[in-house]
């Protein structure tokens, strides 16, 4: 029996399998709709594009974008790149991750934020830098990502 998710998922497939190199559109379409690309949706896609479980899922672990489970109301993407390390966002990253009590990846146990790494938003010269609900941050240290998180919606 087809659960909800595996029918939305493969009504998704079908809309863009006509297309080449449909497999990224498809994944980008399916996590937009459930905020990420649940497990049991990889069979209903595999399917559609005549592809294995084993090469779909394998997409989906080897980009950073594609995430299992749903993040949090906001997403932070902290840069990991020599530039933002050389200006202290090591440092940065490591006292934000212990003052949320999560790791990289990971969503706090409110559900607010989730803490993704990036390595490079292309702001080199600002560094170092995060990208916050897709807006990009630079030149920050521990006081202005701390206001910047604060004045985000609970």
């Amino acid at each position: 029996m087809q659960s909800a998710q595996q029918a939305t998922a493969r009504a998704i497939a079908g809309a863009h399998s006509h297309r080449e190199g449909a497999l990224l559109p498809i994944l980008h379409a399916v996590q937009e709709e459930f905020g990420c690309i649940p497990p049991q949706t990889i069979p209903a896609i595999a399917d559609v594009l005549n592809l294995s479980r084993a090469e779909v899922h394998g997409v989906v672990s080897f980009y950073h974008d594609f995430r299992d489970t749903p993040a949090g109301r906001h997403v932070v993407k902290l840069c990991r790149a020599e530039a933002c390390q050389a200006m202290g966002g090591a440092a940065l990253a490591e006292q934000l991750l212990e003052d949320l009590d999560t790791g990289w990846s990971g969503t706090t146990a409110d559900g607010r934020l989730t803490i993704e790494p990036v390595y490079c938003l292309g702001l080199c010269a600002c560094a170092p830098a995060a990208m916050i609900d897709e807006k990009p941050h630079g030149r920050l240290d521990a006081a202005r990502l701390t206001t910047l998180l604060s004045e985000l919606a609970p």
